[in-house]
């Protein structure tokens, strides 16, 4: 390279650091008002001090009545959601026939639990006003509730016909069910714990898990529900 271009590179050089020097400051900024914490990290304990005010803030959200609250429904909800089923299934196959995926958990159900909740952990603190919205929040316990219903009226007016797993092949006991909440819709079952999964990430005002529990969930039922349709 020529002196020449070397001095015309030179502003254009210091134009692009000048540039990525202030988006940086941007960046730091933001961080600095979301959690009105200093901007300047230069020590190891100012590095300590920002960690220690995370901790602080996430622990007061947390602490929140908001929070507190919306935790309890959810995992209040979960809970009875799966020993109901465990329950249900023992009374009417009996405890010898019933193993623990009565229970359906499973690695990426847990997994997607996880990622709810840590969604939720991560916008209470940076903008806890966003699950302040109790309209919104309470919609999606009435979501919650109305799923349940519909999946255990649906279970047991299927009985002994209904189980958790697919069967391939026909057992004495089964019976295609047409009476009761059948007769209104061919899969209870699904379209209540359709309703209860979605109304959870509705009450607990996540958007990025809302969105992934929907398309999982829809994707995951066009895939099963031909299964015992066709057997």
């Amino acid at each position: 390279m020529t002196r020449i271009a070397k001095l015309r590179s030179l502003p254009i050089r210091r134009l692009y650091l000048k540039i990525r020097k202030k988006k940086n400051e941007k960046n730091r900024i933001s961080l600095s008002l979301a959690f009105n914490f200093p901007l300047s990290l230069t020590t190891e304990k100012e590095t300590i001090d920002l960690i220690r005010r995370i901790l602080l803030e996430m622990e007061d959200a947390l602490t929140s009545y908001t929070a507190i609250r919306q935790i309890s429904q959810f995992v209040g909800a979960v809970l009875f959601f799966h020993v109901s089923e465990y329950l249900l299934a023992i009374y009417f196959h009996g405890r010898s026939n019933v193993s623990c995926s009565s229970l359906l958990i499973s690695k990426h159900y847990v997994i997607a639990l996880a990622f709810a909740l840590i969604e939720y952990i991560v916008e209470i603190t940076l903008i806890p006003q966003w699950k302040e919205n109790w309209f919104l929040s309470n919609c999606g316990l009435v979501m919650i509730l109305v799923g349940e219903v519909i999946r255990k009226v649906a279970i047991v007016t299927a009985g002994r016909a209904f189980t958790h797993m697919i069967r391939i092949y026909y057992e004495e006991h089964h019976e295609l069910i047409t009476h009761g909440i059948y007769s209104i819709m061919r899969h209870p079952s699904y379209c209540g714990f359709f309703i209860w999964a979605i109304g959870t990430q509705v009450m607990f005002r996540n958007p990025i898990s809302l969105i992934a529990f929907v398309l999982v969930l829809w994707r995951f039922f066009f895939r099963r529900i031909p299964y015992p349709m066709s057997t």
